[in-house]
């Protein structure tokens, strides 16, 4: 089939990969000290989080080394 050599709409679309504005965008906004603050707050919150879990839980992941000496052995008949 023979193509039509019309001119295509939204052109400015099939070229875009090609085309460069001479418009900078606008700096990105920086936070505002309370964004800052509360970001702080919930990474200092996740660290304290993860570190307390560590520490209660090193216990459980130990292994003994020895038996506890206050256990008694069960008395002969019971």
């Amino acid at each position: 089939m023979f193509r039509r050599r019309e001119p295509v709409p939204f052109a400015f679309i099939a070229e875009a990969d090609r085309f460069r504005g001479n418009v900078t965008p606008p700096p990105p906004e920086r936070p505002s000290r309370g964004e800052r603050a509360g970001r702080s707050l919930l990474v200092l919150t996740l660290v304290a989080g993860i570190v307390g879990a560590l520490i209660v839980g090193m216990p459980a992941l130990s292994t003994p080394s020895a038996p506890p000496a206050g256990q008694s052995q069960a008395a002969p008949g019971h």
